[in-house]
């Protein structure tokens, strides 16, 4: 593309994508950031064209034609369809309004491109109403840019007047101020992206240790249920409890006053043994419901601090959320300047080469 012979009108930054060639329903992005996409004035052959350069290669090359039409499909994305090329191409913009000025000057052009076309089969000279459309928009005039939300950057051609010495000094400092400037916005946005990859990890390790204290949680509370059955047993068996029978059976041959004081002597040591008996297992029962009422108590203490523990990880998690979320949110903020900037360091670029090129 020459730029003597073509000139740009328009230009601004979306999301290029072409229309896959084996479905016909799916798009293929270009590449991963934003592209710049201008219309372009060939003074001559009278035609205009959309074009956007994707490193080394031509990612659109459209001849606009006046039976063509683009479609808003959504608030940011528009298409169109180039029969030549024999694709459709959508593009992804930041806002509604850059769309909404992409689409206007489609129409415009297409609408220049008819008014050349009706010209040129009448056989009328070049000086057609396509051709004041140029020459309104183009030489030497500035250049539109939308990269930004309602802003507009004017970039005016220098070739008829040589910039002097200093003036190519101040030009080159800016450039080098620029270039600057780039790298500590590439530092910057790498920086955020290692804080949000801490802040992610972070989060995970907090997940895991909350699912670890969930656990353990469960296994206290089943513990202490377990014991709490123990203990309804031991009681219920406290009640239930039979006292022993003794039965002494005496030789007829004894006197009925030896069996009575025999049944009295055997009486009172039923009575010794039941009181010794009762005694023993009321202090083993007492023990144990002790005991017992201890563990239950501390693990409801320990479940007590697991759930304060619980709680106090939850609050952490949802703040490790909040700042991950922000720091996404500063990621793409300094993702969309960087991006602008390096637009605009990229448009400066190329006004100063075409500066160097017309400097003899």
């Amino acid at each position: 593309m020459s730029t003597a012979r073509e000139q740009p009108i328009f230009s601004t930054r979306a999301h290029v994508f072409q229309i896959d060639p084996a479905t016909k329903r799916n798009w293929i992005p270009a590449g991963k950031h934003a592209l710049t996409v201008s219309y372009f004035y060939d003074a001559t052959r009278n035609v205009y064209r959309i074009i956007s350069i994707g490193g080394a290669k031509a990612i659109i090359n459209s001849t606009v034609t006046p039976n063509m039409t683009f479609t808003k499909t959504s608030q940011k994305f528009g298409q169109w369809a180039d029969s030549r090329a024999n694709t459709v191409y959508g593009l992804g913009f930041a806002s509604e309004q850059h769309l909404t000025q992409f689409a206007e000057k489609f129409q415009e052009v297409k609408e220049a491109a008819r008014l050349a076309r009706e010209k040129s089969q009448d056989g009328g000279e070049l000086t057609s109403p396509a051709l004041a459309l140029a020459a309104h928009q183009v030489p030497p005039s500035p250049l539109v840019s939308a990269n930004g939300p309602g802003d507009e950057k004017l970039f005016r051609s220098q070739s008829a007047d040589v910039p002097g010495p200093a003036e190519r000094e101040r030009l080159k400092k800016m450039l080098s101020e620029g270039s600057v400037g780039e790298v500590q916005w590439e530092a910057e946005f790498f920086a955020l992206q290692d804080s949000n990859n801490k802040l992610a990890g972070a989060l995970r390790e907090a997940n895991a240790a909350a699912a670890q204290w969930r656990q353990q949680l469960e296994a206290q509370r089943a513990e202490a249920e377990r014991l709490r059955q123990r203990v309804a047993e031991l009681e219920a068996q406290a009640a239930v409890a039979e006292p022993p029978s003794v039965s002494e059976k005496e030789g007829p041959g004894q006197s009925l006053e030896q069996l009575e004081a025999l049944v009295q002597t055997k009486d009172q040591e039923i009575q010794t043994l039941k009181s010794q008996t009762g005694a023993t297992r009321e202090a083993l029962d007492a023990t144990e419901r002790e005991e017992a009422q201890q563990k239950v108590q501390d693990l409801e203490t320990r479940n007590a601090e697991l759930e304060h523990q619980l709680r106090a990880t939850e609050r952490s998690l949802e703040e490790a959320r909040a700042e991950r979320e922000r720091a996404r949110a500063e990621v793409g903020r300094a993702a969309q300047l960087l991006d602008v900037r390096l637009f605009e360091l990229s448009e400066l670029r190329e006004g100063l080469a075409r500066l160097a090129e017309g400097t003899p």
